[in-house]
């Protein structure tokens, strides 16, 4: 079933998808509609639940550079507010009419005689855009351990991304698998409920105190009075957090400050030494994304919470069977083990020019220009793709760069009077050479540990490897000697 389709097809309404549709607002663009898969916007903020779900970079850095919030409660926004502030901005600037609810994306296929996508919807609808700006991002697609006998378990079981507010925790022997950044937030939660947690963890996080405090009421009204308040604060905050990626990128040795604080952070909050060498981690900080929390370490002390460190040897009806042969009985089973990030996008299916699959362009690895466009993919633009994940500051600046490189290619579209845009191979090839050479001697590399950063070979595919600011200086205007053009 095919319907008249506006030029431009966003697909998802979280930070990307809505900061998109904002901007071609203001570039005077209304012809665009925004596919959502949920029943509501927000993306991974609609769709994480989890007691304690809260974000770990500060609130006032975590919120679009022309949207100020200035009323948020705390220092580190919960993610009802990140939720709420969404709906706001949607509304403030016009673009909620513009999402389709429901509307989940079954695939893409680029027409190479129309010039035209046609994108195909789960319900057979199919759009027929010019161009298409992919903002699903990376953390929408759960990720389970594939464990021996996972399938037998007679108990209730989910994904912190899919939390059964339904299922009562009171009372019941609950197992939690995963140690990540959603664990840490809704294991002190589920603590204090469950008759008895055992933690499951493979690998411990580096974990820092979180400089977390409610932000008094007259604070707050400063911060919206006061001319130039606000941005004053998120600008400390920006250059605060870009500090620590010297460390990360530069050499891990400047990073022996932040190891030592999250040292400490374990032997001022667990007395027992059995547990403190649990939970201490043996690779240089930085290689996993390192995490903050003042409860986790309090919560895994409780007389209730065993840390179990034994690989999972299989899953049984009613119970967790660990490599050394104990049998752990629970009720419930908690998965805390994050995303599908460097294959979910291989997964997809997108058909480009010539037929070319999504599959054969990454079958070398995923690869994008300025983790944005790709060749053979004309009029197709990545917001959050490989390579534009950070390790110490908001994704929020990564997308608001991208979306103004998009822009670009958009203008020079129109003024050259082409039909589609497309970034030349070369130019894919020189640019992921250089970030390639730098990621190499980082610390994600070099660091000594596993992370869901690196594909099953090893490669970086999710972070950048510098400074946010050299991704702007790079990033946000196309340059028109690196993309092809077809009339």
């Amino acid at each position: 079933m095919n319907e008249r389709t506006p030029a431009v097809v966003i697909v998802g309404s979280g930070f990307a998808g809505l900061g998109m549709g904002i901007q071609l607002r203001k570039a005077g663009f209304d012809d665009f509609v925004i596919l959502e898969k949920s029943e509501a916007l927000g993306g991974t903020w609609h769709d994480n639940t989890y007691p304690g779900c809260a974000c770990d970079v500060p609130s006032h850095m975590y919120s679009f550079s022309f949207e100020l919030n200035p009323d948020w409660t705390r220092m580190f926004a919960p993610q009802p507010e990140i939720r709420a502030y969404l709906e706001r901005t949607a509304d403030k600037y016009g673009v909620r009419d513009h999402i389709r609810f429901g509307a989940a994306v079954d695939g893409m296929e680029y027409d190479d005689a129309a010039k035209r996508w046609n994108v195909t919807l789960a319900d057979g609808t199919v759009l027929t855009p010019k161009a298409v700006v992919s903002g699903v991002g990376a953390l929408h697609v759960p990720s389970y351990p594939d464990l021996p006998g996972i399938e037998r378990f007679q108990g209730t079981a989910f994904h912190s991304a899919e939390w059964n507010h339904d299922y009562d925790l009171a009372g019941k022997r609950v197992a939690v698998i995963g140690t990540g950044a959603s664990a840490i937030q809704f294991v002190p939660k589920v603590a204090k409920q469950a008759d008895h947690l055992v933690l499951f963890q493979r690998t411990p996080p580096w974990i820092q105190p979180k400089p977390d405090r409610p932000i008094p009421p007259a604070v707050r009204t400063a911060l919206a009075k006061v001319p130039g308040a606000a941005r004053a604060l998120r600008s400390s905050i920006y250059w605060t957090l870009e500090a620590r990626a010297v460390g990360f990128t530069i050499d891990p040795r400047l990073s022996v400050p932040m190891e030592k604080l999250a040292r400490w952070h374990i032997n001022r909050q667990i007395a027992d030494p059995e547990l403190r060498a649990k939970v201490t981690p043996d690779y240089t900080i930085g290689c996993k994304r390192v995490l903050l929390s003042n409860d986790y370490y309090p919560a895994l002390a409780r007389p209730n919470v065993d840390v179990e460190t034994s690989g999972i040897a299989e899953v049984r009806e009613h119970s967790i069977v660990t490599a050394d042969g104990r049998e752990h009985e629970v009720d419930c089973i908690i998965y805390g083990t994050g995303f599908k990030v460097t294959d979910a996008v291989a997964e997809q299916r997108i058909v480009g020019r010539d037929g070319l699959k999504i599959q054969e362009a990454f079958a070398g690895g995923i690869e994008v220009y300025r983790g944005t466009t790709i060749p053979g993919f004309p009029n197709l633009f990545m917001l959050l793709g490989p390579n534009t994940g950070l390790g110490h500051n908001s994704v929020v600046f990564m997308i608001e760069v991208q979306i103004q490189h998009v822009l670009s290619c958009l203008r020079l579209l129109q003024e050259k009077g082409a039909d589609a845009i497309e970034p030349k191979p070369e130019a894919l090839r020189a640019f992921n050479d250089r970030m390639h050479r730098r990621l190499r001697r980082a610390v994600w590399n070099e660091g000594g540990c596993q992370s869901w950063y690196l594909d099953e070979n090893g490669i970086n595919r999710t972070l950048w490897p510098g400074h946010t600011f050299e991704f702007w200086a790079g990033t946000r205007r196309a340059k028109e000697e690196d993309y092809t053009f077809t009339y």
